[in-house]
């Protein structure tokens, strides 16, 4: 335990050496991969395959095919109605679209936004590989910091694991429309993107949309306690972390207490509607709560069948 917590303060001191890294990559591989068997079998893939249809063949027309699938062009020129035959998709592409500004460090309780990010990420990745799908990265804050192609693999796996431990922003800012614009632009194959943030930006709805128009995205909301509700300790100096302004606040204060509340409430529901209109999923995770248990009722939701 005392080597775990030591691990864990090196990351979030910046300070991890190799043998760091690979220790807690190894303890990544073998959670997620315990979890991946154990409680995630045949969720992720019934969740997430099917979703989609590739283009296999034409074939004459006959007796109960579907007539929107007719292709009028192969018929006119055989002479005879022909239709397109599809197929289920065999191979995913996974996004994973990684929020690394500043405010991601915090954390009160267990553990940071960045390191329960960072485990979700691992264990949906692993869950990937697992299904011989494609998994590819876009760490971003106000710009994109790096950017990972999709790729299948253990050893693809093992380096976005790594990335993720490690990867250190440019810029403290975050600007979730420029990564969305980013993937859209990026990626033009129908992939399954999860975008990991606080979502605690401005309006990004346009992004947004056309994403949800051509992938299957779902927003993992990751927060802190005290993202919503201020500790009562008198006056106390507070600091932005992505701007690095500082001020004095009163935390007694209930109208102060109410407002820093009521922000937080207005942020949650404009990301709500922002993912509502978009057709896209939300989920919340809080720092000091279980993921697995949020993750494993979204898969559970996804394998019901659409009455």
């Amino acid at each position: 335990m005392k080597s775990k917590k030591r691990v864990n303060a090196a990351i979030a001191n910046n300070t991890l050496s190799v043998a760091d890294i690979l220790k807690k990559v190894k303890e990544l591989e073998i959670r997620s991969k315990k979890l991946t068997t154990n409680l995630f079998t045949g969720e992720y893939h019934t969740a997430f395959k099917g979703r989609g249809m590739v283009f296999k063949e034409v074939r004459e027309y006959s007796a109960g095919d579907d007539v929107r699938f007719i292709d009028w062009n192969v018929s006119a020129r055989m002479g005879a109605p022909f239709s397109k035959l599809f197929e289920e998709e065999r191979e995913l592409t996974m996004m994973l679209l990684v929020d690394i500004s500043a405010s991601s460090l915090f954390g009160t309780v267990q553990q940071r936004k960045k390191d329960l990010i960072t485990e979700v990420c691992a264990v949906l990745a692993f869950s990937a590989v697992t299904n011989n799908d494609k998994v590819g990265v876009i760490f971003f804050s106000d710009k994109i910091e790096f950017y990972i192609p999709p790729k299948k693999g253990k050893e693809h796996v093992l380096y976005v694991v790594r990335e993720l431990l490690t990867v250190q922003p440019k810029s403290k800012g975050t600007n979730l429309n420029e990564a969305v614009r980013f993937f859209n632009n990026a990626v033009k194959q129908k992939s399954i993107a999860f975008i990991l943030s606080d979502f605690m930006v401005e309006q990004y709805d346009d992004p947004l949309r056309i994403a949800g128009n051509r992938h299957d995205v779902i927003g993992i909301k990751v927060y802190d306690k005290m993202d919503m509700d201020l500790p009562e300790i008198g006056m106390t100096q507070v600091r932005d972390a992505e701007t690095g302004k500082t001020q004095w606040i009163d935390t007694n204060d209930k109208m102060v207490q109410y407002n820093y509340h009521e922000q937080f409430v207005l942020n949650e529901e404009a990301c709500r509607l922002s993912f509502l209109k978009s057709g896209a999923d939300l989920l919340y995770l809080r720092t000091d709560e279980d993921y697995v248990k949020v993750l494993q009722k979204f898969f559970l939701k996804r394998k019901k069948p659409v009455k």
